[in-house]
């Protein structure tokens, strides 16, 4: 039975052969796929990633649509304390450089080694999302009158701040050459990659500081900055969940890659990671103030590595059993309906994810 379809318009005929187009789809893969310049995205082989493009697109933000005024009386006045301003700042210091590398390794890295069109689209939204974020920063610091410089001070003088990035940015750099990814060590490199980025960093890193500005954001104090962050960290759960479902197609494309030494080798990265961001914490409150504790935030990091590694069917740390101590943040990033920016209608927007579940549900498991 012929699997050709022959189209006539007019004196021309057009021959279309389903088995090129079945060989097509069967040659789409995370990596060492289909080699084309085409952007063929149909037929889909990856829903998920699609709905997430789509899910983000409609997230849409934009910094200067936010109002800085009363931040900005905040800011000059009086009633801000300097462990409040301290936390503003390390947020700003951290996150100015924090963003553009996350954006820098999805360009140069990921994007570079995966081979379906869908994955290369959902990952440039990604990318483009840490550039909005980017550029957030850009507007705290200046609506709030703070010395750029000093933020560049800050990334380059904190040590944990330089420790966190040089995590992550030393195994960044070790993908950017030529990979043969038909060779197990170079498959497992670029799985660690996606895990250390997707569930350490964005995942876990990103949460203490988010949790403290927030913190401020429920006391009344910088509602712009804190809108901003709430937006922000609506976006990450988005992203976690795309690096989460790109090494889950991975590794089950691949299933050679999740040995047992490896998945503990994903184990101790995550505890490693979460080693430098308690040592962040302390940092960024230097004593207990404003209603905010480090042993609590210690603990909060605790079950959000938890929940990461859970989520991707690795060992917790910490038994799986650690409390939430901060449970009304999952309040403070539900974001159920918002101002549309470009239309002036109120539109639904995807419910963000609690911090509680991670951005999906223990179905995924």
């Amino acid at each position: 039975m012929s699997n050709t379809t022959k189209i006539s318009i007019g004196d021309r005929t057009f021959v279309l052969d389903k088995d090129k187009a079945d060989a097509a789809i069967a040659a789409k893969s995370v990596i060492n796929g289909r080699d084309t310049m085409f952007f063929n995205i149909l037929p889909l082989k990856y829903q998920w990633a699609y709905d997430l493009y789509k899910t983000m697109k409609g997230n849409h933000w934009e910094p200067e649509d936010i109002q800085m005024q009363t931040d900005i009386q905040q800011w000059q006045g009086s009633e801000i304390s300097d462990v409040e301003r301290w936390i503003i700042k390390m947020g700003i210091g951290y996150f100015s450089a924090a963003e553009g590398i996350v954006g820098d390794n999805i360009l140069h890295v990921v994007r570079e080694l995966v081979t379906a069109p869908e994955l290369k689209l959902v990952l440039g939204r990604h990318a483009h999302e840490e550039n909005i974020h980017a550029d957030s920063l850009v507007y705290m610091i200046s609506s709030l009158g703070i010395n750029p410089h000093e933020c560049e001070a800050m990334f380059e003088d904190i040590p944990t701040i330089k420790a966190k990035n040089h995590f992550v940015v030393s195994n960044s750099r070790a993908l950017r050459r030529d990979v043969d990814l038909t060779q197990l060590e170079n498959k497992q490199a670029l799985a660690k990659n996606i895990f250390l980025f997707g569930q350490v960093m964005e995942g876990t890193q990103f949460y203490g500081l988010f949790g403290m500005i927030l913190s401020l954001y429920r006391q009344n104090k910088f509602q712009g900055i804190g809108q901003m962050f709430r937006y922000t960290l609506r976006d990450e759960s988005n992203h976690i969940e795309v690096f989460r479902n790109l090494l889950n197609s991975l590794t089950t494309e691949n299933p050679d890659i999740m040995t047992p030494e490896f998945k503990e080798d994903l184990r101790q990265t995550m505890a490693e990671g979460v080693r430098l961001e308690k040592e962040f914490i302390k940092d960024c409150l230097p004593v207990d103030a404003v209603g905010l504790s480090v042993a609590e935030f210690e603990q909060y990091i605790d079950y959000i590595s938890d929940r990461r590694l859970v989520n991707c069917r690795l060992e917790p740390l910490k038994g799986g059993n650690v409390e939430n101590p901060f449970p009304w943040l999952s309040e403070a990033i539900d974001l159920k309906k918002e101002q549309n920016f470009f239309e002036g209608k109120v539109t639904e927007y995807q419910k963000a994810s609690a911090l509680e579940d991670s951005g999906y549900s223990d179905d995924d498991l």
